[in-house]
């Protein structure tokens, strides 16, 4: 058969390739496998890219080929479309590309004709005019053109004939036409067979048979009052509403008269939707009617009386469209990634968004969110491409949530929302970034190989392997220091791979560099400095005497050297440093006791006494050197001395020094610091409250001319002169001065004051006063008597400097350079002389002081006492307490 021939297939196979769409045309009911055309090549595509199956068609990705997959029937699929297309979209993936692929079916004559009933009832009375036509039903072919149904044939009989009639619309149909008059009583009964045969090659047809029976008279055919009918309906309409009312009347009576409707033939669409009442004629709605399934039903009606005759007219029913379907949105694109480095432009997915609605409302507007960097472009109809409008960044933001929204224009509108989620899939555009540029790390000498050290630590905001941090000691090949430490390359851990020695390098520096996991890898670099800590471990080392074995020189003694006499000095070193390389020295062994004595800091060995007859000529004198470590190291030194007589006695090596005094002296300067004070205190305290006594013994309202004027260089700007007295003038011609000397310099005052004139104004300004007060206030009662003459004089200002400022800067000068004597090596002794350390304290004084007794005059002392502030007694203690404590901490 045609089916079995599947090289004839290409006979009818065409393709059109025109702006990226692919057309193909073939037949219907091609077997499984048949190759409907070889897209790769036809498109010039990659065998690699093609892949996917689609419903009736699949692609053969071995050789390009489109193939169908299913049984494919042009009337199931197109019913009686006069064009039946089927259109798909071929979409290629990375680069993201799609073509429009339309397949074209042929018909071909795959069916019979068929009557809608396998039998054919006529009832004919005998009077029935020569001539007269009997329409029938045709025979439905699903199948056009050529197909379709061409011709119809009687089976041979004497009384019918069989001709073709057309109706408005162009269709066919047969008619039985009567050639000899009927006898009922002759033949009661005919049957024919008729056949409807198709134009196909072959040729198919289908057989009804026609039974005819003969009744009596009836003249009268029903007639209907339009041959077609146009009527028109709403989709979605109710079931039951009346579409339209058909009419057809018959002339007959009584039963010939009784007419009854009925449609003819109903197709697969139509059958269940449209209904017929069969005595009124209302044509209702018995079914859901779908615009979209049909828009147009065309119905054949019949009336038929009583007596069998019947005739026939077309019904129309246009299905007039709503607004009842929302937009359909699909996503044609197998995933929606895009990489963080994609350009502007880029195709991330591509949209289908379709209306099953016609007209207006088929229109549709789409739409995405505004808060993404992404746009949408259409090229062609329907189809939307989802392109990148600006720069992604996967650390930022690791997904977007695209919300896609269609709105059709019809009324009202309907809208259809869907969310597609697009992920940034993350690059490796960021490098590893460690917490710290340099790291410092300290780590004590002879620490044994595998010590940590400490940990570098290097974050990358990158996702997945591109996040995943190695690190390395970077190697530099002018430097050995890279060898001294091993990383840990996953956590960054730096383990010590040698001994250090602080002797032989106490610093050194390497660089650490964290790599990613990414393609190309990403790299950072920071500094570690280790800085190693000094350990006591090593003992002290003799330089003088030489100590040789079997030979120790010997240094020589004049016999007439005096008491404190420098004999020799020991000489030694600690290769440690710090605290470490202090040295001191001590006699452990002698051969005659108390004769030598050895410097606790120096090393040098002088005299304690002067040298008698008894003494031995030669002496040996055995002295222990040891370091100030944690635990301390030490050696011996063996001296050898020798007395000689005659030899001369220089006098730059002579040096009286007591034994106790040495032993001692830090002591006694500590104790009589700290007499010092107290009797400072004392005294301070004794001043106070003598002054007290002298306040409650005398006025400070004294009518006499005599007090003292103040210049206003000595008081501070919130001073007031409560006493309205007028002690305290505004005048600008008094200066104090402090010498340039050493610290034994003392205050002076300027001589330029004009003291008669401060007299003449004070008096002045005293008599007004009392003159303007004498009569609303009362004279205060006092005792007679001058003020105390300490108050009056500038004595109480001097002690009061000298005591409270000089003495205890110069015994706090004596103090520091006897530590500096003593102790050579204390570090923390910083005063370079006594002028450094006479403006310390200076300072130090001042600004602890409290301000209104900068100038400890009279009347700023008396404020003192008669305000509510804190008392200067307080002051000055906290004052010498706190110069006590810097001197106790250094």
């Amino acid at each position: 058969s045609y089916m079995k021939r599947p090289w004839c297939l290409v006979l009818f196979l065409m393709w059109s390739s025109v702006d990226g769409d692919v057309s193909y045309s073939f037949q219907e009911e091609m077997q499984r496998g048949s190759v409907i055309g070889n897209i790769a090549k036809d498109l010039g595509l990659d065998l690699n890219k093609l892949s996917g199956t689609r419903l009736l068609c699949e692609l053969d990705t071995a050789s390009g080929s489109l193939l169908i997959s299913q049984r494919i029937d042009r009337e199931e699929l197109c019913a009686q479309a006069t064009v039946c297309i089927l259109q798909y979209q071929l979409l290629l993936e990375d680069p993201l590309q799609a073509y429009s692929l339309v397949l074209d079916i042929a018909d071909i004559n795959d069916n019979s004709p068929a009557f809608a009933a396998d039998e054919i009832k006529l009832d004919l009375v005998e009077s029935t005019v020569l001539g007269r036509r009997f329409p029938l039903e045709s025979a439905h072919d699903p199948d056009l053109g050529i197909n379709s149904v061409h011709e119809y044939k009687l089976s041979p009989n004497d009384h019918f004939a069989l001709e073709m009639n057309t109706q408005i619309n162009g269709n066919v149909y047969p008619e039985l036409v009567l050639k000899k008059p009927l006898d009922r009583e002759a033949q009661a009964e005919h049957v024919l067979k008729i056949n409807g045969i198709d134009g196909g090659r072959p040729a198919r047809s289908g057989t009804a048979s026609i039974y005819i029976r003969v009744l009596d008279a009836n003249d009268n055919v029903p007639v209907f009052s339009q041959r077609v009918y146009k009527v028109s309906v709403l989709e979605n309409s109710a079931i039951g509403t009346v579409i339209a009312t058909l009419n057809a009347t018959d002339l007959d009576e009584g039963v010939y008269g009784e007419i009854t409707y009925s449609f003819s033939h109903l197709s697969d669409k139509t059958g269940g939707v449209i209904e017929i009442d069969p005595i009124t004629g209302e044509v209702r709605v018995g079914g859901l009617i779908d615009y979209e399934e049909a828009i147009k039903h065309e119905l054949d009606v019949q009336a038929k009386d009583g007596g069998g005759q019947a005739s026939h007219c077309k019904l129309i029913i246009d299905v007039i469209d709503v607004n009842d379907n929302k937009p359909v949105i699909e996503i044609k694109s197998a995933s929606a990634n895009v990489a963080e480095d994609a350009r502007p432009g880029t195709m991330v997915a591509l949209v289908n968004v379709y209306d099953l609605d016609t007209g207006s409302s088929g229109r549709i507007a789409c739409t995405i969110s505004d808060n993404a960097p992404f746009k949408f472009m259409s090229e062609v109809k329907n189809y939307y491409m989802l392109v990148t409008d600006g720069v992604l960044d996967q650390e930022l933001q690791p997904e977007y949530n695209i919300t896609i929204t269609a709105t059709d224009a019809g009324l009202p509108s309907l809208t259809r929302v869907k969310v597609l989620t697009i992920v940034v899939t993350d690059i490796n555009d960021n490098a590893p970034t460690f917490t710290q540029r340099v790291y410092d790390a300290n780590i004590p000498e002879n620490q044994p190989v595998g010590t940590f050290v400490m940990k570098v630590t290097a974050d990358d905001i990158d996702k997945g392997s591109n996040a995943k941090i190695s690190y390395q000691i970077s190697r530099d090949a002018n430097s050995e220091s890279s060898s001294f430490l091993t990383i840990n390359s996953e956590t960054g851990e730096l383990f010590t791979s040698r001994l250090f020695d602080y002797e032989q390098s106490a610093h050194f520096q390497i660089r650490v560099t964290a790599h990613d996991g990414g393609s190309p890898p990403l790299s950072n670099t920071c500094t570690v400095n280790i800085f190693i800590r000094d350990q006591n471990d090593n003992a002290p080392v003799v330089l003088y005497p030489v100590q040789t074995a079997g030979f120790i020189a010997e240094d020589m003694v004049p016999f007439e050297a005096p008491r404190g006499y420098l004999v020799t000095k020991v000489v030694a070193v600690d290769a440690d440093s710090g605290h470490n390389a202090w040295l001191s020295y001590r006699i452990i062994k002698a051969t005659q006791p108390n004769l030598f004595m050895v410097g606790t800091h120096t090393g040098e060995i002088r005299t304690m006494r002067a040298l008698g007859e008894h003494n031995e000529p030669k002496h040996t004198v055995l002295v222990l050197v040891a370091d100030n470590g944690h635990e301390s190291l030490s050696t011996t030194a063996t001296v050898s001395l020798v007395i000689g007589d005659g030899l001369p006695v220089l006098s730059e090596l002579f040096e009286f020094a007591d034994v106790s005094q040495d032993s001692n002296s830090i002591t006694l300067y500590l104790i009589i610091a700290l007499a010092a004070v107290s009797s400072l205190l004392i005294l301070l305290i004794g001043g106070v409250f003598y002054f007290k006594l002298c306040r409650r013994g005398f006025s400070y309202r004294s009518p006499s001319a005599n007090l003292p004027v103040f210049p206003t260089t000595y008081c501070p700007p919130g001073f007031t002169d409560f006493s309205h007295c007028g002690t305290l003038l505004k005048d600008d011609r008094f200066d104090s001065f402090l010498t340039t000397g050493s610290w034994r310099g003392d205050f002076r005052f300027s001589s330029n004051t004009d003291t008669d004139t401060l007299k003449q104004r004070s008096a002045a300004y005293q008599k007004s006063t009392l003159r303007r007060t004498s009569t609303d206030r009362a004279t205060l009662k006092v005792r007679a008597g001058a003020l105390h003459p300490l108050v009056n004089s500038g004595i109480l200002n001097r002690l009061f400097f000298v005591v409270f400022l000089f003495f205890p800067c110069w015994l706090c000068c004596r103090f520091t350079q006897f530590m500096r004597r003593e102790l050579p090596k204390l570090e923390c002794i910083c005063f370079g002389d006594d002028i450094q350390i006479l403006v310390f304290y200076s300072v130090l004084l001042v600004v602890l002081w409290p301000k209104q007794t900068i100038c400890p005059t009279s009347v700023t002392i008396r404020h003192h006492l008669s305000s509510n502030e804190e008392p200067m007694v307080v002051c000055t203690v906290k004052v010498l307490l706190w110069m006590v404590a810097m001197h106790g901490f250094g």
